[in-house]
């Protein structure tokens, strides 16, 4: 199964667009996204192309293909207008012998992680940077942001197939990659 992993679209219809012309070009058979979906938070300018209700339209025809989980910009009316969950504070996805914890960052972090097991993965958006270190004896990974990147990074997401992660901008250009075998 290939997943594409995207975090922070803050209600950018543009950049919505450019995720989901990714997941059609890299084939994946599932969208995890990493909250943040509609609302561009009260410390960030509007993204461009900031269209909430589009984004709605866009992601509407995806449903049975997303998993998401709950960023700090989400609340009880984007579920109300969104016809897939949106919710859950984290997801529990199996990868091999290990556990990616999916979160979006605000509550479960590096600084204030989860119950991890060694060699279990943080994912996790909210900060706007791509990312991919260990902490302790585990991995903290982050797609960075699909709409409003922070740091110089590339607006971006991630894939993970057949145990490997890769980080890649909007127009599908890899830049970073994290082999199983390395973790």
């Amino acid at each position: 199964m290939k997943w594409l992993i995207a975090s922070d679209i803050h209600g950018s219809a543009p950049a919505c667009a450019a995720v989901l012309a990714a997941f059609e070009r890299e084939r994946a058979d599932r969208l995890l996204l990493l909250g943040d979906l509609l609302y561009h938070g009260p410390r960030n300018d509007l993204p461009q192309g900031y269209d909430p209700r589009q984004v709605i339209e866009l992601l509407s025809g995806y449903r049975e293909k997303i998993f998401c989980v709950r960023g700090n910009c989400e609340a009880e009316v984007d579920q109300m207008v969104l016809p897939f969950p949106v919710l859950a504070e984290y997801a529990l996805i199996p990868l091999g012998s290990r556990m990616i914890f999916a979160t979006h960052g605000h509550l479960w972090n590096t600084a204030n992680p989860p119950p991890l097991s060694p060699g279990d993965v943080l994912l996790h958006g909210h900060i706007h940077v791509p990312a991919k270190e260990r902490f302790g004896e585990n991995w903290y990974l982050n797609p960075g942001s699909a709409a409003i990147p922070k740091e110089n990074s590339p607006q971006g997401y991630m894939t993970l197939a057949d145990g490997t992660f890769r980080w890649k901008d909007l127009a599908g250009q890899e830049y970073d990659a994290l082999d199983g075998a390395e973790m």
